[in-house]
């Protein structure tokens, strides 16, 4: 289970984005101010998987938080949530150390999907296997059994999430916020046409598919 750590004074955004963070499986750990949050992070019996950090934070702010942990952890994903969109604040922030923001005010599957972008990046194996499929994320190569797979980057970032999860429903939102865009909305016409292009390829029967099946209504599982 992922450990995240949310730094965030406002407790109407700090607890109903715990909460949901909650309800997506992780543990989730809280501060108010700069102080506190450089203490948790310091700890040895709270190692983060990754942290958000609000930038205007009371005492020391944002960046400075971020500078430090990041000094202490150089591969923690980092994510700031900020009220402010301008050019020159996106630049202090990654400059700061900063692996990605999200601006005030923000959906929260759209928060949700970034951070499980970023944990895939961090805590994923580069290669994973699910029957006869396996997937090199690093290479971009894909092969069932023997037979290498000639796959579009969208089909091999569709295959590589399902295979990930195998035997656990993906729905069609995630995988339109992870494969896709994040900030995707309306139709999902190109994720059954490129379902349709990789039954093809692994052999499958449109008719009776064995590895990727449709759960109507929901989305899609990978099935060994």
């Amino acid at each position: 289970m992922a450990r995240l750590l949310i730094v965030e004074d406002d407790e109407g955004i700090r607890v109903p984005l715990a909460r949901a963070l909650e309800r997506e499986g992780y543990a989730v750990d809280g501060a108010t101010t700069g102080e506190e949050a450089l203490l948790r992070a310091a700890r040895e019996d709270e190692q983060h998987d990754l942290v958000i950090i609000d930038v205007g934070l009371p005492g020391i702010d944002g960046l400075e938080v971020c500078r430090r942990i990041r000094a202490q952890r150089p591969a923690v994903p980092i994510l700031f949530l900020t009220a402010q969109d301008g050019e020159l604040d996106i630049v202090d922030g990654l400059d700061a150390g900063a692996d990605d923001y999200v601006t005030k005010p923000f959906r929260v599957s759209e928060l949700l999907a970034r951070v499980r972008a970023h944990l895939r990046r961090t805590t994923s194996p580069e290669l994973s296997e699910a029957g006869d499929v396996r997937i090199d994320r690093a290479a971009r190569r894909a092969w069932r059994g023997d037979e290498e797979l000639d796959l579009s980057p969208k089909e091999h970032d569709l295959l590589a999430l399902l295979v990930a999860e195998a035997g656990r429903v993906v729905t069609r939102e995630r995988i339109m916020a992870e494969v896709w865009d994040e900030n995707w909305f309306g139709s999902t016409k190109t994720l059954d046409m490129h379902v349709s292009w990789l039954r093809r390829k692994l052999g499958e029967d449109a008719s009776d598919p064995k590895h990727l099946i449709t759960v109507r209504g929901v989305g899609l599982r990978f099935e060994p």
